[in-house]
């Protein structure tokens, strides 16, 4: 199935444009009219994945965080964030839950696990030394989801 909409934006990984990155997404969200919840659960998960590029990804450097989103005549919403960082050892042990690559014990271990809960698919690849992917998948079920495909 062809995207009836898409964008693409990439930023440097500092923690200030996770808000942007967010914010982004949900304005291009708007013309399927998502639920203030459903839009709060994308604007989370979007969070949470950037977060973990600019905190694990690049660890202490600055590098570059890139997001697609792309909208689905079927109300779907596919949303890719990946980095260019460090990757991922051990993709099923970093999606448990209270698992963190973070030694200084100020985070949680719990980003997974939370996109996990709030998106109908989380898919994740990543190649140490090279970087990782995560792809958010997302049904918007409002009355405006269906009209945006006419």
């Amino acid at each position: 199935m062809k995207a009836i909409n898409e964008m693409k934006l990439s930023f440097p990984s500092r923690s200030a444009n996770e808000g942007f990155a967010r914010g982004a997404v949900a304005a291009f969200l708007t013309p399927l009219d998502p639920t203030a919840s459903e839009l709060v659960d994308v604007k989370t998960a979007v969070s949470e994945a950037v977060t973990n590029c600019i905190v694990h990804g690049y660890r202490d450097t600055i590098g570059t965080v890139f997001v697609t989103a792309a909208l689905y005549p079927d109300g779907r919403v596919v949303i890719k964030i990946r980095d260019k960082g460090c990757g991922i050892e051990d993709i099923p042990k970093a999606m448990e839950p209270l698992y963190t690559s973070c030694q200084t014990g100020e985070r949680a271990g719990l980003g997974f696990a939370v996109m996990q809960s709030l998106m109908d698919r989380v898919k994740v690849r990543s190649v140490p030394g090279k970087g990782t992917q995560v792809t958010l998948t997302k049904r918007i079920t409002s009355r405006e989801a269906a009209s945006c495909s006419r």
